[in-house]
């Protein structure tokens, strides 16, 4: 089982990366291989509508997003971390997600996902919501805890005060390790659901 890790943060030693490897630590000991990609300090931009990446099967702005596909599309569950602003997941995590579930052409169904929020204050509620739509457009099934994935904190080091929150978040990553784990199984022992043809249906002909 493996295991990709988006950390949204762009401050090395912040809230957000003690949360992460708060879930690493956990992912370890069951066994499951973890991968952090640290998006949050590089220049991203967003996706342009240019439908290129159907040309070319990957996006046509060569930076990160194009690194992390690959990763992705070998990994068994997907994290997403991010700190809080205006409400929202970052605008770099938000451009990385757009760019990353747009461009890259291989099915993500039954990958496991879960992203986390991490704030001083508020906010965390409709980041988590905006994390969990990438998945859920995807087919891909969202591990949930004890509480919503929020952790708080301001100031550097403070969310390790936050003794819910870490619980939040170790507990996570066990059910995500189990979710994977009982994926697996059953796609070998009962198989996957059956697909159809996907209907689009568009509101102005």
């Amino acid at each position: 089982m493996k295991v990709l890790i988006l950390n949204g943060s762009p401050r090395m030693k912040g809230n957000t990366t003690l949360a992460v490897d708060e879930m690493v630590r956990v992912f370890e000991e069951e066994g499951v291989e973890t991968e952090v990609v640290r998006i949050g300090n590089q220049a991203v931009r967003g996706c342009i509508a240019c439908g290129g990446c159907a040309k070319k099967g990957k996006c046509v702005f060569d930076d990160v997003v194009n690194e992390i596909a690959p990763k992705f599309e070998e990994a068994d569950g997907l994290v997403v971390a991010t700190p809080v602003y205006y409400a929202s997941a970052n605008a770099t995590t938000i451009a990385v997600l757009d760019r990353l579930f747009y461009s890259a052409p291989f099915d993500k169904s039954f990958k496991v996902g879960a992203g986390v929020a991490v704030a001083r204050r508020g906010g965390t509620s409709a980041t988590f919501d905006e994390l969990n739509k990438y998945f859920t457009i995807s087919n891909m099934v969202v591990a949930g805890s004890q509480y919503w994935n929020n952790v708080f904190g301001r100031a550097e080091g403070e969310a390790a005060q936050d003794a819910e929150g870490l619980q939040t978040v170790r507990v996570l990553a066990r059910n995500m390790s189990f979710l994977m784990k009982s994926i697996a199984l059953g796609k070998e022992q009962i198989g996957l659901p059956k697909t159809e043809e996907h209907e689009w249906t568009h509101f102005i002909r």
